[in-house]
């Protein structure tokens, strides 16, 4: 492997990497928002339950 070729492959590495990480999402995560609380609060037992 020549210089010259090394150099290519390292300059279009950085340039790849540097296109990943300032271009725009790719990630496919549906757009949920907020979901509502559908538990039941914890409430604290009195020390006779114990």
């Amino acid at each position: 492997m020549t210089i010259t070729n090394f150099l290519q492959n390292f300059v279009q590495y950085l340039t790849e990497a540097f296109a990943r990480i300032f271009g725009p999402n790719d990630d496919e995560y549906p757009n949920i928002g907020l979901q509502p609380f559908e538990g039941e609060p914890y409430e604290q037992a009195s020390e006779t339950e114990w």
